[in-house]
């Protein structure tokens, strides 16, 4: 693996309430040396404190053995978990691959960390293992930070397995590690006794309980277009048939395309991340990236779940509607939070949208979520899906924008 690639930048924002019960800090490193960059960004995120939980967002190329042996030189046994992303960005720097570490602690803070290894073999089974650390909290409110394997396939099921456990009243928030575009390999991070493990197809969590609210907001910035469509076959996130056709031929023939198309998966799937589906919810319509085709039996394959029955509709936006979605992401994370200030947000941010928005828009969106933060802490990173569950959203999100905000 390779170290970073950029000259030496370090960034550190703290955050603490009025009564310093709770606190929020983040910090940031591009240091060539990963060990470095790992030690350098998590004393600035901790700035001399004791943290409940450190959170660790950093590239697949890095050395993750050596960077995480220097961020556990600073923050020592404190509960760690982490994974890679496509690229990383904090309150202070540019959208660029980066050690980003985020820690928050307090007295008014309760953390308990879990995973579960093997998930592809059993989703489900997975989502439940790590919801069972909640029932260990005892604050007033409570929600599962969840960061599971990008590649591992039917991360829906382990978004239900999880709500099976928790019900409706503890939010789940969260996204899926990812890499350089390749699809191979994405990494999570665990702590324990014997050290940080480096890990891949597992769901690591982090349950958090706290005196003072902590809030979710979810927006993509798509609008649908064109006619519903019906999905009359499928399982899973694989849906054989559209209003009773091929879904491939469906899809293909809405944007003016030909079945052969699908036959190069390196032409077909920039095609299918530009052009996305939205499946109605009462809230608005959730965002499905097919990333996969079968040109043999014309069915093609979704992130997601796709229920039989759904409505579908083909979905467009345009880049200014893609920066705008953050100010709907961050209004509705506040509304939960009772008025209280914020002390730090984490962001989940889709890798799609990484590539729809390109470099200047990768900046303009840094900009408008900074300004909505206004010097509060603010982390986040390039997922292969985003995870929240409330009782708006529904679980499994795509090409959308993720924020966790902390009272």
């Amino acid at each position: 693996m390779k170290s970073l690639e950029t000259p030496l930048a370090v960034a550190a924002q703290s955050s603490q309430t009025h009564a310093a019960r709770r606190w929020f800090g983040t910090g940031r490193s591009v240091d060539r040396d990963a060990n470095a960059a790992g030690a350098q960004a998590a004393s600035a995120a901790l700035a001399g404190r004791t943290a409940s939980l450190v959170v660790v967002f950093c590239p697949a190329t890095i050395d993750m053995a050596a960077m995480l042996d220097g961020v556990r030189a600073v923050v020592c046994d404190v509960p760690l978990i982490g994974g890679t992303g496509l690229a990383q960005y904090a309150a202070e720097g540019s959208v660029e691959p980066a050690v980003i570490v985020s820690a928050l602690g307090g007295e008014g803070f309760e953390v308990r960390t879990s995973v579960a290894m093997n998930v592809s073999a059993d989703q489900r089974a997975a989502g439940e293992q790590v919801a069972e650390a909640v029932e260990m909290l005892t604050r007033e409110h409570q929600m599962l930070l969840l960061l599971c394997d990008g590649v591992a396939g039917e991360q829906h099921e382990m978004v239900r397995g999880a709500y099976s456990v928790v019900g409706a009243t503890v939010p789940l928030a969260g996204g899926c590690t990812s890499d350089d575009l390749n699809y191979v390999r994405t990494s999570q991070f665990f702590s324990d006794a014997d050290g940080v493990h480096v890990l891949s197809d597992a769901v690591v969590a982090a349950a958090i309980g706290s005196d003072a609210p902590m809030g979710i907001g979810v927006a993509h910035g798509w609008r649908k277009v064109g006619e519903p469509m019906v999905v009359t076959s499928s399982k899973g996130g694989h849906v054989g048939t559209l209003d009773g056709q091929p879904a491939l031929d469906v899809f293909l023939d809405r944007i003016g395309a030909t079945r052969s198309i699908a036959e190069d998966m390196k032409v077909f799937n920039p095609l299918a991340m530009s052009h996305p589906l939205g499946m109605s919810r009462r809230a608005g319509e959730d965002i499905r990236v097919i990333h996969g085709a079968n040109p043999a039996d014309g069915s093609i394959a979704c992130l997601a779940d796709v229920p039989q029955g759904a409505l579908l509709w083909m979905m467009e936006s345009d880049q200014q509607s893609l920066i705008d979605c953050v100010d709907d992401a961050y209004d509705e994370s506040l509304a939960s939070l009772g008025g209280l200030p914020p002390i730090g947000f984490l962001a989940f941010d889709c890798a799609g949208r990484h590539q729809s928005l390109g470099p200047e828009g990768l900046s303009e969106e840094l900009d408008r979520l900074v300004g909505k933060a206004a010097g509060v802490p603010l982390a986040g990173f390039y997922t292969y899906g985003e995870v929240a569950r409330t009782r708006r959203a529904q679980g499994m999100h795509h090409m959308t924008l993720v924020m966790l905000a902390f009272a």
